[in-house]
This record gives C-alpha cells, structure tokens and sequence, in this order.
C-alpha cells in the first residue's frame, strides 16, 4: 500500500487492510517520509530494492524455518479472589504477540498461549486462550517440545491460597492469604526432558533494570532474558514502542540494546536473532 497519510489513517482503510490480513495477506510498508503531494507522513511507498529483498527474505525464511516450533505466552494472568475480583497486572500482551506474528511469518509453526487481551493474531498461529497461571503452565506443557519458548507473559506471582466460591460482600477490611504461583520460565529451563533449545525470558522491571536482568538470567538457567523498563511510559506497558536489552547466557555473545522502536520491528529483531542462533 501507497497513499496520503490521512487517507492512510482513514478509519475506512484501516477495515479494509483488517481484512486482507484476516484473509492472510502480507504487507509491505507504508514508510514515514515525503510525498509526492507534498504532505509527510506514513503512507510513502516502500523503495522497490525493499520490496525485492522483503519478497526474497520472506520466501527463504518459509522454506528454511518450516521445520521449527515456536511458542510464545504473553498478557497478563487473572488470579481470582471470589468469582468477579481478581488480581492482574497492566501487561497488554503487545511484545508477545508482535513476537508471535513475526515468528510465523518467518516460517515457524507458532503457538501462542495469551492471557486476557483485546489482541488479534493471524489463522495460521495457533492461538491459546487461557486466565490464570495455572492454565498457562498447563497449555505450555501440553504444547512440548518446541525448538524456541518465549515467556513474554506478566504471569501474577501469587494467588490466592483459598478462592471464595460466592462473591465477597463488601467490608471495612479485606485479608487475603497469598501463595507463590509456578514459576513458568524456570520450571521449563530446568527440566531436560523437555526443555528447548532456546529458552528465552523477559524481566520488565522499574529500577536497577540492568542489574535484575542478570540476576534473572543466573537464577531462572534460561538462554536469553530480554529487559525493558517499564517505568518509562513511552515503552512501558500499554505502548506500542520498546526499548530492550538482550542479556545472553553464553557469554561470548556481547548484550545487546535494541533502541527505541516499534514492538513489531523490536520483534524482527529478537527472531533474526534467534534464527542465526538455531541454525
């Protein structure tokens, strides 16, 4: 697609291009820039060298990729407290599945396992809707082996010890006995049987954000843990731009920070990287 920024912001186009991804088309830009209307603006279209290299790269990575899986968890988890309260976080599942839908348009079999969102993915992801941490770590086990796991999921650390069964009615004092929910990430990085090749963590952290990554990364045995602070609102929870860091356990491999940008060019980044990995 190619047109004037407000005829490409239009409301009607967006329906329309909606569409032609539900029906599994691919697109190839806009880009922000100059126009021959004069205006600038996303809507400028994509240089034909680009175009070429996106059409080749597309094509190899499906042939290459194919005999990977991928799996990928992202969003929030719900721990209930009665039957309509429960504990969450502000994870909007947006990383995740920009993460998923670049994987499989590289050419992975993906499966990705989300928790509440408001989110889309294209058919040919293999889409798991759970609520709670308990329902995520039972699709993750169900869905092994992978060659590549993903954990970009806000999984709630607690719950509650005893759910009412009936709505809590409304008093001056509410106690609530938490217990420790699986650890997803660590579970998988520790089990041989069915760990993957590559196991990737995320930290989304407020402070000391470098610092806590590595500790992640010591304490959980994953591959990869991938920070971000979350502290800051232009990358933080809810936004559709990122700023990351890549911490490897194989320290031969120097950490890397991916400046800010979308999540969707974040992700391309992440799965290059992976697929040098793999193969």
């Amino acid at each position: 697609p190619a047109m004037n920024v407000r005829m490409w912001e239009h409301k009607s186009t967006k329906i329309n291009l909606k569409k032609l991804k539900d029906f599994g088309y691919k697109l190839i830009g806009p880009e922000i820039g100059d126009m021959a209307c004069g205006e600038y603006g996303e809507g400028k279209m994509s240089e034909p060298l680009k175009i070429a290299d996106e059409l080749n790269q597309f094509f190899l990575n499906q042939s290459q990729n194919k005999k990977f899986k991928a799996l990928v968890t992202a969003g929030p988890t719900n721990e209930y407290i009665d039957p309509v309260r429960f504990i969450t976080n502000k994870s909007s599942g947006k990383q995740g599945y920009e993460l998923a839908k670049c994987l499989s348009k590289k050419g992975f079999d993906t499966t990705l396992i989300s928790g509440p969102t408001n989110l889309e993915v294209e058919k040919d992801i293999k889409l798991i809707k759970v609520e709670t941490a308990d329902e995520m770590f039972a699709a993750t086990q169900k869905n092994l082996p992978v060659d590549v796991a993903i954990f970009s999921a806000a999984v709630s650390d607690f719950k509650v010890k005893n759910k009412s069964q009936t709505k809590i009615k409304k008093e001056e004092a509410l106690n609530l006995n938490l217990e420790k929910n699986i650890d997803i990430l660590n579970y998988i990085s520790n089990h041989n049987s069915m760990r993957p090749e590559i196991v990737i963590g995320f930290a989304a952290e407020t402070n000391e954000v470098l610092k806590n990554a590595e500790e992640k990364l010591n304490k959980k045995n994953c591959d990869w843990i991938i920070s971000n602070d979350v502290s800051k609102k232009n990358i933080g929870f809810n936004s559709d731009y990122n700023e990351v860091t890549i911490h490897y356990k194989n320290k031969s491999l120097k950490n890397e920070v991916l400046p800010y940008k979308k999540k969707s060019e974040i992700s391309d980044e992440i799965v290059d990287r992976i697929i040098d990995q793999l193969n």
